[in-house]
């Protein structure tokens, strides 16, 4: 491996982009491979092996490693390990063994289908993983073949439990979509209220293949805190990120006692009963979080990605099987820091022409 020349160290400016936005937060996707197909993921009509990145075009762990390494290096110090589905890699609970031993990386977390979440939930808490993030859209077993291509609810669902059971902070994802899961949100709430389980209701993102998105489909995030809303009381949670003051509201503007996480607006939501818990509200369309986004992206082809929702990306990949050097790399990452645009412009792009600045199938860019 090259390294720098002497004297080349890393500063905290580095991470600042040109709106004064500290990124501090890589998202790896470390494979597009999946074992669901769901709808708004992969395209209609499905995908064969044949249109997965093939495995020596995937970064190898070493070279996942040292991109990492270099990015902490610089400061960076929270990592989301995605997909595709990142349990069905080959040597994955080894990676995140190595990732555990990196000197100032503070925080791995996992987003999953749950598939094999069951089976593998004990070595991932064992390795260091405290935070997951599952995707489900369904409690119902047939809705979930419909949504996902496969019969596995029942597989997901036990692996929930198993990670509840072990002690991991989880956060269930919910893609809201209307005329599909639209009938669930109240139940999806009332299980937040139940166990110790975060539900995060996301807006339907127009992302990838064009068949994949139908705009009928859409329901806003003020419309989805008016359906919870009616099922108890809903106060916001106290703001904890760190450097920025207030959040925004159901309108978009800085409100001062909500709390943020991530891009998730979260609420208390207490139920007629007296049970409660944790709600959160993604809104990337209607109400975009852009200003307080602190996050790269690393897709499985190798590609740095500023913005989801933007297709301009840096070829690391190529710089590391070319004799780049960590200098090198560290310079690719500021640079992509720098080039991060001020934000998306997804609303008035589906208002005027249709079209959308993203192209990349989600499970390669990493969800």
């Amino acid at each position: 491996m090259q390294t720098d020349k002497p004297g080349q160290g890393k500063t905290q400016e580095q991470l600042v982009d040109q709106y004064s936005r500290t990124i501090s937060y890589l998202r790896l996707s470390i494979t597009d491979r999946c074992n669901l197909r769901c709808l708004y993921c992969m395209p209609p009509k499905g995908i064969d092996s044949s249109s997965f990145v093939k495995c020596l075009d995937l970064l190898s762990y070493e070279e996942l490693l040292r991109v990492v390494t270099i990015a902490v290096g610089m400061g960076m110090n929270k990592l989301r390990l995605t997909g595709g589905e990142p349990l069905v890699r080959n040597g994955v609970m080894g990676f995140i063994s190595s990732l555990a031993r990196l000197k100032g990386l503070e925080d791995v977390r996992l987003t999953t289908n749950g598939v094999l979440l069951h089976e593998k939930a004990a070595e991932l808490y064992g390795a260091g993983i405290r935070n997951l993030n599952i995707s489900l859209d369904s409690m119902k077993p047939q809705r979930f073949q419909e949504i996902t291509g496969a019969d596995m609810f029942d597989q997901v669902w036990q692996g929930i439990q198993t990670a509840c059971d072990l002690g991991f902070n989880v956060k269930l994802n919910v893609v809201a979509m209307r005329g599909i899961n639209d009938d669930e949100f109240a139940d999806f709430a009332r299980l937040a209220a139940h166990r110790a389980i975060q539900v995060r209701f996301i807006e339907f993102m127009p992302i990838g293949n064009k068949e994949s998105w139908d705009k009928s489909r859409f329901i806003s995030a003020n419309e989805l805190m008016g359906m919870i809303s009616t099922l108890g009381t809903m106060e916001p949670e106290g703001y904890r990120r760190p450097g920025v003051a207030g959040t925004m509201d159901g309108a978009g503007a800085t409100a001062p006692g909500s709390q943020m996480e991530g891009p998730a607006r979260v609420y208390r939501l207490t139920l007629p009963d007296g049970q409660s818990g944790r709600v959160g509200f993604i809104s990337p369309i209607s109400h975009h979080f852009c200003d307080k986004c602190n996050r790269l992206r690393l897709t499985s082809e190798g590609r740095l990605r500023a913005c989801l929702l933007h297709d301009n990306e840096t070829d690391l990949k190529a710089m590391l099987r070319q004799g780049g050097t960590d200098y090198d790399i560290r310079t690719a990452i500021q640079q992509t820091i720098l080039s991060k645009p001020k934000g998306h412009t997804l609303q008035d792009d589906l208002a005027t022409s249709g079209q959308v600045n993203c192209h990349g199938r989600m499970s390669r860019i990493g969800g």
